[in-house]
């Protein structure tokens, strides 16, 4: 008969300890990195709220149904979505519970004694022997330090190791992961990322309203903010005369660092940001603003100012809305902008340089309720026509304007816009000084050669043996040149 044998149930404890081992494990790591590059897909396939909340809305009209599944997943909020955010956690967790008890381990390792001198050493590699004169394991010990090999000695034998960098190089790589971790976790709790469009003569204040775009870290606040402030002085793009490719963009600004701060005159290329402290402010993008006015019937101002236009192609043939809410009734133009205007057989008005050379604002008046007041968000190049009625189609160069039944509109002029980005990562200067630190550390780990030599005086007889870890090449020449160093050659 078969006895049944009972296996004790785990404690509390003992239950803890088998979880934490299989979070930590390589194996779980690895699942874990899988895990998070697939929840990732999502958000480069899906609007994202924080990027385009106006493709999000446009999804919502298109596809309802799918969208408030997608809703109820986060699937419009990925990033920032509970399972997103538990899948990193876990993944964070689990390569800290990796990686330190690795680095503990080749801290140990760094440090070590070589191992004793083995009892049989014609196992080993190179193993030589000949009668012994007397003095060869002093100088035995005299070469090896010499060539940096360290030494664990004993009454009759000499056992040498060097490589040791293979293990310290091992140590930094691991610590320089945990570090690369701090850094992105830091800038996960405090950065803040955001874009602004401004035309040339605005001032950009670093606050909130001041962003178009704008998205904080997990615990960071408007009131982390620097109080800087940008002024757009000039704008300068230069452009290949015959592939109208651009050869150089060149911003001019005035900065204020803090309030009271003296003003600084400053230039920003598209690889030279500026700086204020842990923030950056990059050139990302440009384009041109038509300076418009719109005035009524009665020739009250209803609308004035530059509208940035969004480019369509590299000859900066731009796109763009201008609303006017305040008039009575609401106008709004559907409009179009060549720097440089042409006319093709196929596609009517097309710019065919991206300087302003021949500027030309080709537009269509719409009356009606522009749709401002219902909660939705619309985008700030497009008008929805749906319910409102075409009044007048027109084109204007600078200094024109057109009467209308409603009102008049005058181009007053054009000015340069550019996109600022600013971007505030506290941390990553721990993720680069992480990044430059693994790489040392894994060069140093994979061409360090690390390498064992024995010597032992028994009975009148000398035996020496050696072994190169990871079959390293070189060991054969070195034993050669000791070897002729015992012997005297």
């Amino acid at each position: 008969m078969i006895e049944e044998t009972q296996l004790p149930e785990l404690g509390a404890i003992a239950l803890v300890r088998y979880f934490w081992r299989q979070l930590t494990s390589m194996r779980t790591a690895l699942v874990l990195l899988l895990l998070l590059a697939l929840a990732a897909i999502p958000g480069s396939l899906i609007p994202q709220n924080a990027q385009n909340p106006m493709a999000v809305s446009d999804y919502f009209k298109s596809h309802r149904a799918l969208a408030i599944w997608f809703e109820r997943f986060s699937l419009f909020d990925v990033y920032s979505s509970p399972w997103f955010s538990a899948i990193y956690i876990l993944l964070f967790i689990s390569l800290i519970g990796c990686v330190l008890p690795r680095s503990f381990e080749h801290l140990h390792a760094a440090r070590a004694l070589p191992p004793k001198t083995p009892k049989n050493l014609a196992r080993m590699e190179l193993f030589q022997t000949w009668s012994s004169s007397g003095n060869e394991l002093e100088i035995a010990k005299t070469w090896l330090k010499a060539k940096r090999f360290r030494i664990l000695e004993s009454e009759d034998s000499l056992s040498a190791e060097k490589g040791y960098l293979r293990e310290t190089g091992n140590l930094f790589f691991h610590i320089s992961l945990i570090l690369i971790l701090v850094g992105v976790l830091i800038g996960g709790l405090f950065g803040v990322r955001g874009s602004a469009i401004l035309s040339q003569g605005e001032r950009f204040v670093n606050n909130a309203t001041s962003y178009d775009t704008i998205s904080f870290g997990q615990i960071s606040r408007e009131s982390s903010l620097p109080p800087f402030t940008i002024k757009i002085d000039k704008f300068v793009a230069k452009y290949n005369t015959l592939t109208s490719a651009p050869e150089d963009y060149t911003l001019y600004v005035t900065t204020v660092a803090k309030p009271g701060a003296t003003p600084k005159q400053q230039v920003v290329k598209v690889n030279s940001p500026l700086t204020f402290g842990s923030t950056r402010v990059y050139l990302q993008a440009n384009g041109y603003s038509p300076i418009v006015t719109v005035q009524d019937k009665k020739g009250n101002v209803t609308f004035q100012g530059p509208v940035p236009f969004l480019p369509q192609d590299g000859n900066l043939r731009s796109i763009g809305a201008i609303k006017v809410p305040d008039g009575n009734p609401q106008l709004g133009l559907v409009s179009s902008f060549v720097p440089t205007y042409a006319r093709s057989s196929n596609q009517g008005a097309i710019s065919v340089f991206p300087e302003l050379l021949d500027p030309k604002l080709l537009f269509s008046i719409w009356q009606g309720d522009l749709g401002l007041d219902n909660g939705v968000p619309q985008s700030v190049y497009r008008i929805d026509t749906s319910k409102m009625k075409q009044i007048a189609l027109s084109s204007l160069k600078p200094g024109e304007f057109l009467k209308f039944s409603e009102g008049t509109v005058t181009f007053e002029d054009v000015v340069p816009w550019v996109n600022l980005q600013i971007v505030s990562d506290p941390g990553k200067s721990y993720s680069l000084i992480g990044g430059i630190v693994a790489i040392l550390g894994l060069l140093a780990s994979l061409f360090t050669r690390r390498r064992r030599i024995w010597i032992r005086v028994s009975a009148g007889e000398i035996q020496v043996a050696g072994l190169a870890k990871n079959g390293a090449p070189g060991l054969a020449i070195e034993m050669s040149e000791f070897v002729a160093k015992l012997k005297g050659n």
